[in-house]
């Protein structure tokens, strides 16, 4: 029995611990059903509310509530309830974060819009009954390619053919004929002329000694070739005397004379061949010595184009070339291969326009015909021009039916804005 006792005491004591407990945990139980009850969106309404009913800017940002309804559902659920009941000054800071940063994103797109629907647009002039509008590009008459020179190298480099730019007229300069629009590093080209001219000067020097040489083995055959001669004609004139000498002495005479005929015509033949050889072998380097000549005056001729002078007068205007993965105009210090667009220039003074013209409207252009030009880049400048001429065969584009006619429109007056590529439209009227 007192074992029972004590058992039973001591559940008492644990009922009596577990009572605030069960307590507590109704009480969750009874305010989390309270807010299931709420709808949500009410709730979360009530919040955005509070926080963006002073700010239009925000209120306008949160556009996607719906989104922002099922975080703060989630949150209250996560938290039954005790979140919002117990810190909504945390809660009311948290979405007023989230909603600058959404106006803080979308109201430079409303600036941008309201800035694009403030702007003026263009007024679009009407044509005149019978007038006829084509598109085209500014052209200059007299204009000039320059490109890298190419020159031929004698020594090979790690960098090949490419030329280093040194100088370089600015793009848009007016300049004269003859003033200098580039020069390229001559120093490989210097160190070439010089070991070319060095090859020369020694070729000449072996041409006049193996001439020298050749003049001085003829005079020594020459005379070799006398004295064989004078040993035939001694040798003749002892045959003359057979009669009076013995058979013996005669017979002996017979065959120096044989002998020395034999030495003359031998020695004859051998000044030809040697003397055609010696001639060979001279005019061999007489070749080497103009070759080396050509080398030369080509080296010589290499070394003035790296300076390249304006052909004509006029503007410059630079090329695009590809460099470092982009395109740019060159500059000094650049590595350009030979034939390499580099700069054109222009006479500003004569320009045209070059158009194409449709088939129906080609019929209307005739020698003479007045036209006003008008450039995108100056929408309030007006030219006046005249027709000139026009292709006599229409092409067509790929894939196109409509046939068109190449006409040219030439320019009555100069202007320093007219720059060639620059587009226009021109106008006929009748």
């Amino acid at each position: 029995m007192p074992l029972h006792d004590a058992r039973l005491r001591s559940l008492q004591r644990a009922k009596q611990q577990l009572q605030p407990r069960k307590v507590a945990i109704s009480q969750s139980r009874q305010r989390i059903g309270q807010f299931r009850r709420i709808p949500a969106r009410c709730h979360a309404t009530s919040l955005l509310e509070e926080t963006t009913f002073s700010n239009p800017l925000l209120t306008h940002s949160c556009r996607k509530k719906s989104q922002l309804f099922v975080m703060v559902r989630r949150l209250t659920l996560r938290t039954g309830g005790r979140y919002m009941l117990r810190a909504p000054v945390k809660v009311c800071a948290f979405f007023t974060v989230l909603l600058l940063l959404a106006g803080c994103g979308r109201a430079p797109r409303k600036v941008q819009a309201d800035t694009k629907s403030s702007a003026p647009t263009p007024a679009v002039e009407a044509l005149a009954p019978g007038a006829v509008r084509i598109t085209g590009l500014i052209r200059a008459v007299r204009v000039f390619s320059i490109q890298t020179p190419q020159i031929a190298m004698v020594s090979a480099s790690p960098m090949g053919n490419r030329l280093t730019l040194v100088t370089m007229a600015s793009n848009g300069a007016q300049v004269k004929e003859g003033d200098t629009l580039a020069e390229f590093d001559n120093t490989r080209l210097l160190d070439d002329m010089l070991e070319v001219q060095a090859r020369y000067d020694d070729l000449g020097h072996q041409v006049k000694q193996k001439a020298a040489q050749n003049q001085s083995e003829a005079e020594k055959r020459i005379s070799d070739r006398k004295q064989a001669e004078a040993d035939l004609d001694k040798a003749l004139i002892q045959l003359k005397k057979g009669p009076v000498l013995s058979e013996v002495e005669r017979r002996k005479n017979e065959v120096k004379a044989a002998s020395a005929r034999e030495r003359v015509a031998s020695l004859k033949k051998s000044h030809e061949a040697r003397m055609r050889a010696e001639a060979a072998g001279l005019r061999i380097l007489e070749l080497q010595q103009e070759r080396q000549k050509v080398a030369l005056d080509r080296a010589k001729a290499g070394e003035q184009k790296l300076t390249i002078k304006a052909p004509l007068g006029g503007m410059v205007a630079l090329e695009n070339i590809w460099k470092g993965g982009t395109m740019g105009h060159p500059r000094e210090g650049d590595q350009l291969w030979p034939g390499q667009p580099l700069l054109k220039i222009f006479d500003p003074s004569e320009m045209v326009v070059d158009a194409q013209v449709g088939e129906p409207d080609g019929t209307r252009l005739k020698p003479g015909v007045k036209a006003k030009v008008q450039l995108d880049a100056y929408p309030g400048l007006t030219f006046d021009a005249v027709f000139e001429s026009a292709s006599p065969v229409a092409t067509t584009a790929l894939g196109s039916p409509v046939r068109n006619f190449r006409a040219r429109f030439r320019l009555l007056a100069s202007d320093p804005r007219l720059l060639p590529d620059l587009s226009a439209a021109v106008v006929v009227t009748p």
